[in-house]
């Protein structure tokens, strides 16, 4: 069944502003933090927004499947997937920094639809259109949206290159993703989320990651993609296809994305 893509678009907007309104309660209070099996931290506030969502779809859209990374996969088999991380960055935003955000995104038989990537202490937010563009929205110094494109570099020599934590690297990855370092003009790590946003709007040209899982990445990469870059692993397939490896290489171009994909496999291959 196909939908009406402007209404959905509004309703993304929805889920945020009601995701956005639980974890705001929650920011800088010093919240109890748990550790995952994985060793990953969540917290109260990661449990209630990403129920708050799940409420809002069963309510609006109940024949929708929903994976959430706090409350699993309802119904896989759906054809329409809402894909939720209600906080990504929990370490961010346990020791007080607002660059954590909430992620959103929709598929439809595989296919990304929409994406949101939603900061809501620092007051911005990113989302693809149904038009098939880039907005950023931002509330300080006061409210105005635009349609945001990424710079369009192609050239590895002059690009600012973003990776969360060298520590979501394996020693082989690391190794990789130095080939890539040496060739740009600066490195930073940092960001989470937040980079794929700064990408999108043309601030930074590359961001490398490993280690994520599908909520980490379809909502911006719906948001990247819809402002002229391009996400994949680091072999160039599709974080949404079977058997992704949790890489993600977002560019500002095609043709600075296989610049940057032929460095990284210029390392494995030689391994």
């Amino acid at each position: 069944m196909l939908l009406d893509s402007q209404a959905l678009e509004a309703f993304l907007h929805e889920l945020a502003d009601a995701s956005e309104q639980v974890v705001l309660r929650y920011f800088r209070i010093g919240l109890e933090v748990e550790d995952k099996s994985d060793e990953s931290p969540v917290t109260q506030a990661d449990r209630e927004a990403e129920q708050a969502l799940r409420e809002l779809i069963q309510e609006r859209f109940p024949a929708h499947g929903i994976f959430g990374e706090e409350h699993g996969h309802l119904g896989p088999e759906r054809e329409w997937q809402w894909i939720l991380d209600p906080i990504d960055g929990t370490r961010a935003f346990v020791s007080g920094l607002p660059l954590f955000g909430t992620l959103i995104a929709l598929t439809h038989q595989g296919s990304l639809q929409l994406g949101l990537l939603n900061l809501p202490a620092l007051g911005e937010r990113w989302w693809s259109t149904s038009g098939n563009l880039a907005q950023h929205r931002q509330t300080r110094p006061h409210l105005q949206t635009r349609t945001c494109q990424t710079s369009r570099k192609q050239d590895l020599a002059s690009c600012y290159a973003y990776s969360t934590d060298p520590s979501m690297f394996s020693e082989a990855q690391w190794h990789q993703a130095e080939q890539v370092y040496r060739s740009v003009k600066m490195r930073r790590f940092g960001g989470d989320c937040y980079s794929y946003g700064l990408l999108a709007s043309g601030h930074i040209d590359l961001v490398l990651e490993a280690d994520l899982k599908l909520y980490d990445i379809a909502g911006p990469m719906a948001v990247v993609e819809a402002s002229g870059g391009r996400v994949t692993d680091w072999r160039g397939n599709s974080p949404l296809e079977p058997g992704w490896d949790g890489t993600v290489l977002a560019s500002a171009s095609r043709e600075l994305h296989q610049l940057a994909l032929n460095q990284l496999t210029l390392v494995e291959n030689s391994e």
